[in-house]
């Protein structure tokens, strides 16, 4: 399922409202910045977001070019998103709630532009930077089927190897089971 890439979403629905609410409250449960469709088994062009709390690594927000608080735009709910990179690429810290314990630099670009639908179905247009920027870019991944050990280096590959094939492995017998 994480390889699929998610179909996108063409209307509001009583599913998907359902859909959102469990994936906010999946996302808070497992203490992560960000949830995509694919990794509750539904791929679909859906991917909720929120860095509220998190100190040591700031977000930025701009929308119309005015500069906004990102903690009051969250959580954040992202349909059938669009990213346009914008900054220069850094290097930066990434786990995965698909992944868990595996962590390592995945260099993105520092700021994108995006635009999206949000959770009533309205377009919604802004500029994110620091965290957030990276919390997207990850999410908008995972609706791609792109996973971010497959950005990592070679190197950080190799180091975090064996505990990915345990994740495989687990996750294989537990399908196994279902």
């Amino acid at each position: 399922m994480l390889r699929q890439k998610g179909a996108r979403l063409e209307k509001l629905t009583a599913d998907l409202e359902r859909l959102i609410t469990d994936m906010l409250d999946t996302m808070r449960a497992a203490a992560g910045v960000g949830l995509a469709a694919q990794q509750v088994g539904r791929p679909l062009q859906l991917t909720v977001i929120d860095v509220r709390g998190i100190k040591d690594r700031p977000s930025t927000l701009e929308i119309a070019g005015e500069t906004a608080d990102p903690p009051t735009f969250m959580p954040m709910v992202l349909i059938n998103p669009e990213i346009k990179p914008i900054g220069p690429p850094v290097a930066g810290p990434e786990g995965c709630l698909s992944f868990p314990e595996v962590y390592a630099d995945i260099t993105r670009p520092s700021v994108i532009d995006v635009t999206a639908l949000n959770h009533e179905f309205k377009p919604i247009t802004f500029r994110a930077g620091g965290l957030l920027s990276r919390a997207i870019q990850h999410e908008a991944d995972h609706l791609n089927g792109i996973l971010f050990i497959d950005r990592m280096s070679k190197e950080s590959r190799l180091e975090v190897a064996e505990e990915i094939k345990e994740i495989q492995t687990a996750t294989k017998e537990a399908l196994k089971k279902a």
